[in-house]
Formats: C-alpha cells, structure tokens, sequence
C-alpha cells in the first residue's frame, strides 16, 4: 500500500510533473482544432450519403412489396 504523503507535498509533486509536460503551441492547437472540424464534416456528410442511399434502397423494397 503506498504511503500516504501530506497535501503540500502531492501539490509539488504535481506541479513538478506538470511542469514536465510537452504543451502544445497556440498554432499546433488551432491546426489540430481545425483539422477536428473538417474530419467530422467529412465523416458527417459521409453517414448522410450513407443514410440516403440506404433509405431509397429500404424504400425500393418495400414499394415492390405493394
């Protein structure tokens, strides 16, 4: 079981790791955001193109049925 350590102590600890941490530049955030945005763009006119063909092909079935 680990020991348990004082808060004083853990928020060093913390801000000495946090401190180790590769942040990401302002540029780097926004080409990444945008390329998030593009990408579910994409994917969602893709599942639309999907949805609509499957819904004339459901739709041609069921009228050979009537």
């Amino acid at each position: 079981m680990a020991s348990k350590t004082n808060p004083f102590t853990f928020f060093q600890q913390v801000r000495a790791e946090t401190a180790k941490v590769a942040w990401p530049t302002r540029r780097e955030t926004l080409i990444t955001s945008m390329m998030v945005f593009v990408m579910v763009i994409l994917a969602a006119l893709f599942f639309f193109a999907v949805d609509q063909i499957l819904g004339w092909g459901v739709g041609a079935l069921l009228s050979l049925g009537n």
